[in-house]
């Protein structure tokens, strides 16, 4: 549709990355459950892992560019994400430096992902702080 019918268009800060930050998150919460699922041991209960994959999936279906709480919260969530897979897989990876050990190759893509989400919600936040009348 176009404005002339109605619809007034979606207006986007030009440092918006919560799509990227939405898929990261929701690739996250698929990783828990498959971890899960193969019996890997991550630093998280089996509780917490469903607990953090719905904390997750929540916060993904959130992320919008109006709404700039959220990219607070999904700063927050990043970084925990990152101190505790990073930390873990660090762990794994000296105690047996083998890419084969499921615990460690969940473990790590949790980080990578957390660690990702973290640099693209930060670049969010920066853009809505720094300049938030700049809009697409």
């Amino acid at each position: 549709m176009s404005e002339e019918e109605g619809m007034t268009p979606v207006r986007r800060t030009r440092h918006y990355y919560g799509d990227t930050v939405r898929v990261l998150f929701v690739l996250g919460a698929i990783v828990l459950f498959v971890a899960e699922s193969t019996g890997a041991a991550l630093p998280l209960s089996l509780s917490g892992a469903v607990v953090a994959a719905i904390i997750l999936v929540v916060a993904a279906g959130i992320t919008n560019p109006q709404q700039y709480w959220i990219h607070f919260i999904n700063e927050l969530i990043a970084i925990l994400g990152t101190l505790i897979f990073a930390e873990q897989a660090v762990g794994y990876w000296r105690a047996s430096a083998s890419v084969l050990n499921a615990s460690y190759l969940f473990t790590e893509i949790m980080a990578l992902l957390s660690i990702i989400a973290l640099y693209f919600t930060t670049k969010t936040l920066r853009g809505a702080l720094l300049r938030p009348h700049i809009i697409d």
